[in-house]
């Protein structure tokens, strides 16, 4: 078996905003194990907001992580590489979809089934719409027109009703509202009450990780449910939460592996909290890792891709709005034809 890693930068369609940044382009990081004629494909979409850079990924790459001497199992690999990612969520998340492609494609069987996921009941995934100015949302809506369901970020100073009243001027179409940590708890119940009745299903993430109390607090008076994403990182993070939000929000990208993604699933259960399966702004690679898991969550917001215009891989595709899984054995990922340079 032999490593090998690309950078890749990924440009928006719009400019991406959300409550803390505003980006045209992201770099990401491509992930290969290749074994004779089999190719795993991983992919590191790295996040400022988890202290997480391209610089630190290509610099623990460049050092050369090293496979051990027996490849023949997946687990005795990643048990062997994981130690070497430095605690990275991106990169320990390239690996483990690289490694479960990689043994999806040996033994013949696609992701889901080799984790023992259902994919009967695939979700509607929802369609972002980023901040930005006002009178670019009519564009964002008409693009969108596919989808169901519109993911809104909201956590302005000041407008956020403008958003939602503007969004309304073209559709009437459900939204789910991502604040991203910039609500303040002073206007907060006041804007759910209000947004309880413009159609809209749930709200993420209001108020920064770190104003648990707070949060638990608009949790008992907001009519709608409030969903945690920068709270929700791992496993071990939910019971912790559980009395400050109805569901959580499950990234690779943030727990570093799908392994970690299926007990956060399991944990939530247990709990009897809601899950939504989120993502960054990624490519086909990561996407499509995400979406074999879609089948057991009960919102999905895996668009990340739709959202760029150089996608070099294809994988996950979306029929009338509905997440549908590629034939194929591991994650099912195609090359692009127009991206012959990558493997």
């Amino acid at each position: 078996m032999e490593l090998k890693f690309s950078e890749y930068r990924i440009y928006l369609k719009h400019t991406f905003g959300i409550s803390r940044s505003a980006n045209d382009w992201y770099d990401i990081v491509y992930v290969y194990l290749i074994d004779d004629d089999i190719i795993g494909r991983g992919e590191a979409a790295p996040s400022n907001r988890y202290n997480e850079s391209i610089d630190q990924i290509l610099s623990i790459l460049k050092q050369k992580v090293k496979l051990p001497e027996d490849c023949t199992d997946r687990e005795t690999i990643w048990n062997y590489i994981s130690p070497q990612l430095k605690g990275i969520k991106a990169l320990e998340a390239a690996f483990s979809m690289a490694l479960w492609d990689w043994w999806g494609q040996t033994i013949g069987q696609p992701l889901h089934e080799l984790l023992v996921l259902d994919t009967h009941k695939m979700p509607l995934t929802s369609f972002t719409i980023a901040i930005g100015e006002l009178d670019e949302i009519g564009k964002k809506v008409s693009e969108a027109e596919p989808y169901s369901i519109l993911k809104v970020k909201l956590g302005t100073p000041h407008k956020d009703r403008e958003i939602i009243e503007e969004i309304r001027r073209h559709t009437d179409k459900l939204i789910r509202v991502d604040a991203n940590e910039g609500w303040h708890p002073d206007t907060a119940v006041q804007l759910c009450k209000w947004l309880a009745d413009q159609h809209v299903e749930f709200i993420e993430q209001p108020f920064p990780a770190d104003q648990l109390n707070e949060t638990a607090a608009l949790k008992k008076m907001s009519p709608l449910d409030i969903y945690a994403d920068e709270n929700s990182l791992h496993s071990i993070d939910i019971p912790k939460i559980v009395h400050a939000f109805d569901g959580i929000n499950i990234k690779l990208m943030k727990c570093g592996s799908l392994e970690e993604g299926k007990r956060m699933i399991n944990m939530a259960r247990f709990h009897e909290m809601k899950i939504m399966l989120g993502c960054m702004v990624e490519s086909s690679v990561g996407i499509t890792a995400a979406a074999h898991m879609a089948g057991t969550v009960d919102a999905a917001d895996l668009d990340g891709n739709l959202l760029i215009k150089n996608d070099p891989y294809i994988g996950i595709k979306i029929e009338d709005g509905r997440l549908v899984l590629p034939d194929g054995n591991g994650l099912g990922i195609n090359i692009n034809s127009d991206s012959s340079y990558l493997i």
